[in-house]
């Protein structure tokens, strides 16, 4: 054994990680996707998840695969050929809602390692889904705001994934148990960008629509939401609340700064 080390320190021998890999019939890596790694939720999940791993002397390979369902299919199967002993999905987006494509790829994945999604559910042999109760969270958010005496809500959203369809449930839940019924223009879907839902509360406001709240599915959103107010003199919280959510930096970076859901994305990050 000696000789060996001895030898492997003269040629300055680094060890085959893949020969070593099918010897002991695993890898220690796992594959983390996420859509998109300047997203700050995003960034922190992956974050937490390295870090994570790192405790138990596991790497990782990252995918950022943006949001082509394509792409992907195609990521998975990249980190499939490299023998990756586990693949963690990060964030919501990637079990598809819509029927032009399935959840087909991930399911037959599974089948030969095991899959966590990162807030996300597909009920499936070998797949784990660790969750935030995101539908609860904004029910009561919104339930908050109308016992402050606010009836015109917006509703503004980023995505009609797994976790975006219950957080809007939430909202919806809460107006209807208090019979508040409000034109679709209240709930809008926009883009996670500051500017996209400052110009539609813009475009609301001289449409003649009135609101005295505005509930959101993220923290760009409900800045967004700031930066119409400070535009036309409207007060926060005097004369219009805003709740965001992620309680994310951005909640932090505003004038006042935002009340914001905690989404725990450490702890759900170092469960999966």
């Amino acid at each position: 054994r000696d000789k060996v080390l001895n030898a492997m320190k003269e040629l300055d021998y680094t060890p085959n990680v893949f020969a070593r890999g099918l010897g002991l019939n695993t890898m220690k890596t796992i594959g983390i996707m996420c859509i998109d790694s300047s997203d700050i939720y995003l960034a922190n999940a992956v974050y937490y998840l390295e870090q994570e791993l790192r405790k138990y002397n596991y790497d990782s390979i990252l995918c950022c695969t943006g949001k082509d369902y394509n792409n992907k299919k195609s990521y998975l199967e990249l980190l499939m050929s490299k023998r990756v002993d586990g693949i963690i999905l990060a964030g919501s987006q990637f079990v598809e809602n819509t029927e032009a494509y399935t959840n087909d790829y991930i399911i037959n994945a599974a089948r030969e390692i095991p899959i966590v999604l990162v807030n996300g559910y597909l009920d499936a042999p070998n797949i784990y889904s660790v969750m935030c109760n995101d539908e609860d969270a904004v029910y009561k958010a919104t339930k908050l705001l109308i016992n402050n005496n606010h009836r015109n809500i917006v509703y503004l959203y980023t995505s009609t994934s797994y976790s975006g369809v219950y957080k809007y449930h939430g909202y919806l839940k809460a107006m209807k148990e208090a019979c508040i019924s409000l034109p679709d223009d209240y709930h809008h879907l926009c883009g996670k960008n500051i500017s996209h839902a400052r110009d539609y509360l813009v475009s609301l406001h001289d449409k003649g629509f009135r609101f005295d709240a505005v509930m959101t599915s993220d923290d760009s959103l409900a800045a967004g939401a700031v930066k119409y107010a400070h535009t036309h003199n409207i007060r926060i919280p005097e004369d219009m609340e805003v709740i965001g959510y992620n309680n994310s930096v951005i909640s932090l970076c505003t004038e006042p700064e935002l009340t914001s859901i905690d989404s725990k994305v450490e702890e759900l990050s170092s469960c999966a």
